[in-house]
């Protein structure tokens, strides 16, 4: 554990995550604000590097060796290193991110008695699962629930999901402003006209084109494959347009999209994962999620904030982001067809695109502002634990 000096006058609050990843991107605002009341203490696997980065005044880190996919004896051991790291601690909050974590830090937290145990729902992976195999995540869900003492989801329509299959109760779970984990840092996701230039001059895309992209994990989840299908067509219809996908391949569907891709391989680009998606957002010009399941998209409002409106999929989470007809345009998952109209759309409706990137701009800066949504969480822990005062 890389110990940083705490102080006794302060409540101590506890954040478990799967991989530090999580932590940066979905947390590492709120950690910064909680660490000016309280004493924060992190938990994540992945690389210790990645951990102490994290480090900073009234904040600690401890790494546990969470494994990704379900494993009995692993799951079992990483319950029992929690349980004994919550009992010695006495942490006055254990909050928990990711489905993984949320199980079993909630079961250690509730086992060692720990007074305010927060699990935050970023989407459900049992979503567009059937059979035995999506009962069997919503019971782990539900465990996660029982065990908890708040739950937060980061949109209404996911909320309003959950209630409808019967996983929380309306009382329990709070949505922080109008939705999304952190918000969007708008002095970040901004348009860059230079940096436009650039990227648009190394990628060998034209100035004038309408440039398509998608930005996150490219798995099959995210109709990745559906999304290159609708380009074709397209193509076909359209001269002068791009599909720019920046993002890891977690499915290994490389050579998939590139033999879907086959007929128009001249006008796609592929970024794998980066650090600065803002960069590729001014780059562009429509972000396209076509995704089966979501927790809130926070891709769309960092996206809007630097000016791009959306074509993405009318489901639960993605609905809080997109205004459809207004900030971007809502297609059903999977539907080819819609997808592709929408596409067509904004690629040759230029004032359309116009007025929906100028909707969109604002509606991020009004309602999604990270400074706004993290004052929110200060707010919903103070509700919970007052900080003690400092002698």
């Amino acid at each position: 554990m890389k110990r940083i000096p705490m102080n006794n006058n302060r409540h101590k609050i506890c954040i478990v995550a799967t991989v530090p990843f999580a932590l940066h991107v979905f947390m590492r605002a709120h950690i910064a604000m909680l660490a000016d009341s309280y004493d924060v203490t992190l938990i994540a696997g992945g690389s210790r590097d990645d951990m102490l980065t994290l480090s900073g005044d009234h904040i600690k880190t401890h790494h546990v060796d969470f494994s990704r996919k379900i494993s009995l004896l692993s799951d079992l051991c990483c319950l029992v290193i929690l349980f004994r790291i919550f009992w010695r601690e006495k942490f006055d909050v254990v909050h928990s991110i990711m489905p993984k974590t949320g199980l079993l830090a909630m079961v250690a937290a509730w086992l060692a008695c720990r007074p305010h145990r927060i699990h935050s729902f970023t989407g459900q992976v049992w979503a567009n699962k059937t059979g035995f195999g999506r009962m069997f995540l919503q019971w782990m869900d539900r465990i996660i629930v029982f065990c908890s003492t708040h739950l937060l989801t980061d949109s209404f329509s996911q909320r309003d999901f959950l209630l409808q299959q019967k996983i929380g109760s309306t009382g329990k779970i709070t949505v922080l402003g109008k939705g999304s984990v952190c918000g969007v840092d708008i002095n970040r996701f901004k348009f860059n006209p230079e940096v436009r230039v650039r990227y648009r001059t190394e990628l060998a895309i034209p100035m004038d084109a309408v440039v398509f992209m998608f930005l996150g994990r490219v798995n099959r989840d995210k109709g990745v494959n559906d999304l290159a299908r609708a380009f074709v067509s397209v193509n076909n219809k359209v001269n002068n347009v791009y599909l720019l996908m920046v993002g890891p391949d977690e499915d290994n569907l490389e050579s998939e999209l590139r033999s879907i891709l086959a007929p128009c391989l001249a006008q796609y680009r592929r970024i794998g994962y980066t650090d600065q998606p803002e960069d590729f957002m001014s780059c562009s010009d429509i972000l396209c999620l076509p995704s089966y399941r979501e927790g809130f998209g926070s891709v769309i409002i960092e996206a809007a904030s630097t000016g791009l409106p959306a074509v993405a999929s009318n489901i639960v989470g993605v609905t809080d982001a997109v205004v459809d007809g207004e900030t971007g345009i809502l297609h059903e998952p999977g539907h080819l067809g819609q997808i592709e109209a929408a596409l067509l759309l904004l690629a040759t409706n230029k004032k359309l695109h116009r007025t929906m990137s100028d909707k969109a701009k604002f509606r991020a800066h009004a309602f999604f502002n990270q400074h706004y949504v993290v004052s929110e969480m200060a707010k919903f822990y103070e509700n919970i634990v007052k900080p003690l005062p400092v002698h």
